[in-house]
């Protein structure tokens, strides 16, 4: 159904833009997530781990090294792979 929309000029920019920035929002969000993993405790600290994992499957890390951060839950290796992936 969303497929046939037929979308103004303005729409289609916004939405084009959207997808061409997707990686930085993406990286952006992970440092955020850095900087609130630091300060977290509890249910919270877990929560922020899901999402965290989430934002480095959108950036297209690998299964094993998401698991593998997962499992260690080190924020500070966390921010070594968000230093990595910035380089990029």
């Amino acid at each position: 159904m969303a497929a046939n929309r037929e979308y103004s000029a303005h729409q289609r920019k916004m939405i084009n833009n959207y997808y061409k920035n997707r990686d930085a929002m993406a990286l952006q969000r992970l440092g955020e997530l850095v900087t609130e993993l630091y300060l977290a405790e509890g249910k919270s600290r877990a929560t922020k781990w899901k999402q965290a994992a989430g934002a480095l499957e959108k950036l297209g890390l690998p299964q094993s090294r998401i698991d593998h951060l997962m499992e260690k839950s080190d924020v500070t290796l966390l921010a070594k792979v968000l230093e990595e992936l910035m380089e990029k």
